[in-house]
């Protein structure tokens, strides 16, 4: 927050603004040309702050732009490095490196929150967050300074030291989908019933079973419905996780 208390002020190069510039030039591995891009990429909503347009200065749009590049980079990469996966394999391979989870694990990382301009307390953000300011700082680095950049970077901060093929794809992203496709397969039939499950803390939670043929084969309880609906996934996944494998 203290980096960006003046970043803003465009009378003045403050000594903040100078601090911002080498270390957003640290994390990408080159120097920026146009800071702007990439103050506007750690400005949260909260902040109400307009550019000289009156359009909303914030990061939401250039999260939708780096969320774009991070799919084109990856998917041109898995396609140059696996010539025999068909599209389905791609697919299913790229959805596991842009996955929410890794995003944010590349977020949390690079210590990107450290440098949020927001009116909201850092407490206060959901965990998505890490993965949301990664993506902005991907679309900023297009708009500052191109395609070319923008490849060098995920390159260098996602696909080295992250995309590893061989235990890509053992990793399961999704436990719900799994287990549906198995349940399809085996033509077992499954049902998820939702509850309210409210704790001593005054948070809501949603508790859920779920039952294959019948047969209650696990329990969980989240903050939400979908979150505990994988996590009741995982745990019928690791108990029948011998049938699930052998088929």
């Amino acid at each position: 927050m203290k980096i960006l208390k003046n970043i803003f002020n465009k009378k003045s190069r403050s000594p903040e603004d100078g601090i911002f510039f080498a270390e957003i030039e640290t994390i990408i591995g080159f120097k920026p040309l146009s800071i702007y891009f990439y103050q506007k990429a750690f400005t949260h909503r909260s902040t109400n702050k307009m550019d000289s347009k009156g359009n909303p200065m914030n990061y939401e749009r250039l999260e939708f732009l780096g969320d774009a590049m991070l799919s084109a980079v990856i998917a041109a990469h898995l396609y140059n490095e696996v010539p025999t996966g068909d599209e389905g394999y791609l697919t299913k391979m790229r959805s596991k490196i842009v996955s929410r989870e890794h995003l944010n694990e590349l977020g949390r990382d690079l210590d990107l929150i450290r440098f949020i301009d927001s009116k909201v307390p850092a407490q206060h953000f959901g965990e998505n967050i890490h993965g949301n300011i990664f993506e902005a700082l991907v679309g900023a680095i297009f708009l500052d300074r191109g395609y070319d950049y923008c490849e060098k970077f995920i390159q260098k901060a996602v696909v080295g030291p992250y995309v590893d093929i061989a235990k890509l794809e053992g990793k399961v992203i999704s436990y719900k989908s799994l287990l549906i496709e198995w349940c399809q397969k085996e033509k077992k039939s499954f049902h998820y019933d939702i509850f309210d499950d409210n704790g001593n803390d005054g948070q809501k939670y949603f508790g859920v079973k779920l039952s294959i043929d019948a047969k209650v084969i696990a329990k969980a309880r989240a903050t939400s419905k979908k979150k505990a609906e994988e996590k009741a996934s995982q745990r019928a996944y690791f108990a029948l996780q011998e049938k699930i494998n052998n088929k």
